[in-house]
């Protein structure tokens, strides 16, 4: 699949810049999924609901389904969500925009905020 990663430090507009962009491009006649990484802990599920419970109970997958969508969750033991194994599992689209994953080898585009002086996601300095 085609993808374009968005990438820059936490508060650069990572995320404005996408949704800018993705609405002008399904305008555009394109199909287009997203994903997104993070650096810390998420959880999608409730505490207290059954699939939290399943998942607490040691389950290597869940997978929630309502009539209007779905979502699996996956749990990694100790290893970082790997890219190509990521857009594997998506079905096929014409775009597949990335926020994130900075260290992955695939075309990016670095967002900067206004404030920063930057010389690449390596480096950060405020003005």
């Amino acid at each position: 699949m085609n993808t374009l990663g968005i990438v820059g430090w936490s508060g650069s507009g990572k995320t404005t810049l996408l949704v800018a962009v993705l609405p002008l491009l399904r305008a555009s006649g394109l199909t287009v999924s997203t994903i997104r990484h993070v650096n810390h802990d998420f959880d999608m599920d409730q505490p207290g609901k059954d699939s939290h419970r399943h998942r607490l109970a040691g389950a290597h997958e869940v997978l929630i389904a309502s009539s209007r969508r779905w979502a699996l969750l996956h749990e990694f033991e100790e290893q970082d969500a790997d890219l190509p194994s990521l857009l594997a599992r998506m079905e096929p689209v014409d775009l597949v925009l990335v926020e994130g994953f900075k260290s992955h080898r695939y075309p990016k585009l670095e967002s900067f905020a206004r404030n920063w002086v930057n010389h690449r996601c390596g480096t950060r300095s405020r003005k």
